[in-house]
């Protein structure tokens, strides 16, 4: 039996949310800003177009509030089939939103330090903003390093409770295993293919479609 629509819309959103304020954090950095390997290009790109950066701050800044609501109501939903499992998880998606916080602190002096690069370039300039896109890409990289994770226990709880079709959990628990091997190799140096991450990176989507159509089964009394 599925459960009452509020609570299928609250968990629903909350998928949803994640999945597009990721999406929009990657295509705003990616495609509008940043340019690998050139930091020049970078800064002059920001100083163009300073709004976009402080968009890409906010995105994040909702981001991080979705992390911590989507932790909390997987807890709720899933603490009867694990609570230290769950608490586990949870703890770990609150800790994900505040590196994804600090990661972007950096991203305030790119504001100064492209502007000044664009009036008057200089080498010192470009060392600062290495510096401040280096410490948004760890901040970056340990975020994920937490989350994965936290992904884990709730989409394994997700799998024990039947909640949602074991394949759709399954999905998420098979797919987020090689993110979680791929950031843990990056931080020793070794970079893996982007392909193995894209195998997970439409399951929030469609896990919060989902949910939102069909709800989700009531935990045993």
């Amino acid at each position: 039996m599925n459960s009452p629509q509020p609570v299928s819309r609250i968990l629903g959103v909350a998928f949803l949310l994640q999945f597009f304020t990721s999406l929009a954090g990657g295509l705003i950095l990616n495609m509008g800003l940043l340019v690998p390997g050139d930091t020049a290009a970078a800064l002059l790109r920001i100083a163009a177009r300073p709004w976009l950066l402080r968009v890409d701050i906010l995105d994040e800044m909702v981001a991080v509030a979705g992390v911590i609501w989507l932790g909390v109501v997987l807890y709720e939903a899933l603490r009867a089939y694990g609570r230290v499992s769950a608490l586990t998880a949870c703890a770990l998606y609150f800790l994900e939103a505040v590196l994804g916080a600090v990661s972007r602190l950096a991203a305030f002096p790119l504001l100064a330090l492209s502007s000044q690069f664009a009036a008057t370039p200089s080498a010192s300039l470009l060392a600062e903003a290495d510096r401040a896109l280096a410490s948004m890409n760890f901040g970056y990289t340990l975020l994920l390093l937490v989350f994965c994770p936290g992904a884990i226990l709730f989409y394994w709880l997700l799998f024990k409770s039947r909640l949602v079709p074991r394949a759709l959990s399954l999905w998420g628990l098979i797919t987020v295993i090689p993110v979680f091997f791929a950031i843990v190799l990056s931080v020793l140096g070794i970079n893996l293919s982007f392909y193995f991450v894209v195998p997970y990176i439409p399951f929030e989507f469609v896990i919060g479609v989902w949910i939102l159509i069909r709800g989700v089964r009531n935990a045993p009394a």
